[in-house]
């Protein structure tokens, strides 16, 4: 299913800049300006530099003059429109509108392009009498103001959401919890250096160490975790035989 991310007379150079870059985190690269206000917003520094890395979308987006150009072999027209009107599409939030247009038994559109307007004035009525639907994003109420990149960065994730969405990448190795025998090794160690402090009676150990011993099977300790706690044992030894001197 193809994916189009309209803008119509953008006055800001940053906002191109910045819608690059969100459709492009998203996975999208399909970008078409109608009439914007820079000829050359392309090319612009301020444009470039807002986009922060996404230049392939950048060159291939296109600069049109109408939006019927805009819209070509588009079959399911979405416009974001705030502004409360007395007539046009009906007006619903991405998520349950996604869900209706992908749901099974309904007919998957070719195309879907999504509408955004002017940041002074948003979209013109004509434009969005054209749409199948006007989307709101659900905000505060009493200030729901969104700046242009932020609203497509939305709309991208939300669509990119009901497509399947990506995998979370981990920032993190995974853990892996230490063996048996190294666990086993580090309560030695640590019994060693309970016993030179006298904090561990040897001939009356009580429950100490099993209970140590559960503690760490419930923390599950990876091996680097392991090596810390024998390094604390390894100290509390060094204490225990300075003490002794």
């Amino acid at each position: 299913m193809r994916t189009r991310f309209v803008l119509i007379r953008t006055s800001h150079a940053g906002n191109v800049g910045a819608a690059a870059r969100a459709i492009k985190v998203m996975g999208f690269d399909d970008l078409v300006l109608v009439a914007p206000r820079w000829p050359n917003v392309l090319r612009r520094q301020e444009t470039i530099q807002r986009a922060s890395g996404a230049l392939d979308v950048l060159e291939k987006a296109r600069i049109v003059e109408t939006l019927d150009e805009a819209l070509d072999g588009m079959d399911h027209l979405c416009a974001t429109a705030m502004t409360p009107r007395d007539f046009g599409p009906p007006t619903r939030a991405p998520r349950p509108h996604f869900e209706t247009l992908l749901a099974p038994d309904a007919p998957r559109p070719g195309g879907v392009a999504f509408l955004f307007g002017s940041e002074r004035f948003g979209m013109a009525n004509e434009d969005v009498y054209r749409c199948h639907v006007a989307m709101s994003i659900p905000t505060n109420p009493s200030f729901g103001s969104l700046n242009l990149g932020a609203a497509i960065q939305v709309v991208a994730y939300e669509w990119r959401l009901a497509l399947g969405g990506y995998a979370v990448q981990s920032s993190t190795a995974e853990h892996q919890p230490a063996d048996a025998r190294q666990l086993n090794g580090m309560l030695e160690h640590w019994r060693e250096a309970l016993v030179a402090l006298d904090y561990l009676d040897p001939e009356a150990p009580k429950k100490l160490m099993p209970r140590l011993n559960q503690l760490f099977n419930r923390a599950q300790p990876s091996q680097e975790e392991i090596h810390i706690l024998r390094g604390v044992a390894k100290a509390m030894l060094k204490a225990a035989e300075r003490a002794n001197r």
